[in-house]
């Protein structure tokens, strides 16, 4: 099964992708991850990518899609593959699926893990990490023992600065900017399939598999 995961920020979609490919048992391809497997073994893509980044430059599009081409024609993604964070433009798309067909692959549904702004915005705001080794908490939600205390370490828990309110403001804004173009491009060829994502985790997956399985 071929599927790609979206989500904007906040929305846990790192943790339903974690989840899916584990019950679908295909790898899980993140946009990072394949970025730095492709510096890291020095393929060509890789290669071209890395000479943009040192420059603290965009990567272009044909970049992107070409060391996506090479993570998909990888052996573990024969039978299927989960793909979390791209595409993240309408042209991106159109050129994924150039790719799928060179491959002899499509995919078969793309699921977006939906959330309220104003509940996005509270799950953000209130996110706390550690200083020390990373753990990471909400003030609400998943709070420490002692206020700004890391459980595990000791360490002191800080907010991180693109968590404030205005910066999450604005990343939802050009998230739900970007995203749309690509959801009405997949609703058009009917594979869009949404899903609550303000509900408790095993509910989104649920949710997610029997939509699936439709």
């Amino acid at each position: 099964m071929h599927i790609i995961l979206m989500g904007p920020p906040g929305a846990g979609k790192g943790t339903q992708a974690e989840m899916m490919a584990k019950e679908f048992s295909v790898p899980h391809v993140s946009t990072g991850d394949i970025f730095r497997s492709a510096i890291k073994e020095g393929t060509e893509m890789g290669k071209k990518a890395k000479e943009y980044m040192d420059k603290g430059a965009l990567v272009p599009d044909e970049i992107v899609v070409g060391i996506m081409k090479e993570r998909l024609q990888k052996p573990d993604c024969a039978e299927g593959v989960l793909l979390d964070g791209f595409p993240r433009t309408a042209e991106q798309a159109e050129a994924l699926d150039e790719v799928l067909q060179e491959l002899g692959m499509s995919i078969d549904a793309v699921v977006n893990v939906e959330v309220e702004d104003e509940e996005l915005v509270s799950r953000l705001t209130g996110r706390r990490v550690c200083q020390k080794c990373g753990t990471t908490y909400h003030v609400k939600h998943n709070p420490p023992k002692v206020r700004n205390i890391c459980d595990h370490c000791g360490g002191e828990l800080y907010q991180r600065s693109d968590d404030t309110v205005e910066t999450v403001k604005e990343r939802l804004s050009v998230y739900n900017r970007q995203t749309k173009p690509i959801i009405d491009f997949y609703q058009r060829k009917g594979l869009y399939v949404s899903v609550d994502g303000s509900q408790k985790i095993n509910e989104v997956s649920e949710e997610i598999k029997e939509k699936l399985k439709k």
